[in-house]
């Protein structure tokens, strides 16, 4: 896994609303993405938006709240499938628990660990996502 972070994931009530507000701050939202799972471009990381309670059995959680799940994650963007295996792998063998194994979805393929402090991490890799010659993220 390169020392590097890709995204930061928010788990919002109401995606639109977060969008209005992070508008009103003065970013600007990014054309990838979705209605349901906004971006902004943080100059080589990103903001992801996207509903709790997506983003909650996205991560193997079954209720939004209440249930440990804290609305929020760090995301490593892989450079190939195979490459989430083995980080989640190793993340489990330094002492991670695995939230949910990696598995293929409509995506592509995805897992989500928490660190040793409890932090939910999520390593992924698909199609689309784009870097610079500096491993940046390019939305």
């Amino acid at each position: 896994m390169r020392q590097r972070l890709n995204l930061i994931l928010l788990g919002v009530a109401d995606v639109q609303k977060s969008v209005d507000f992070y508008q009103a701050l003065g970013w600007q939202r990014s054309k990838a993405g979705s209605e349901g799972f906004a971006l902004f471009d943080l100059g080589g990381i990103a903001l992801a938006i996207q509903s709790r309670t997506a983003f909650a059995k996205d991560a193997n959680f079954d209720q939004p709240q209440g249930s440990g799940f804290a609305g929020f994650a760090l995301a490593y963007i892989a450079r190939t499938a195979d490459d989430v295996y083995r980080v989640m792998q190793k993340a489990e063998a330094l002492g991670a628990t695995i939230v949910k194994p990696a598995v293929a979805n409509q995506w592509g393929h995805a897992g989500y660990f928490r660190d040793p402090d409890g932090h939910l991490f999520e390593v992924l890799y698909e199609d689309g996502w784009k870097f610079d010659q500096h491993d940046n993220l390019i939305l």
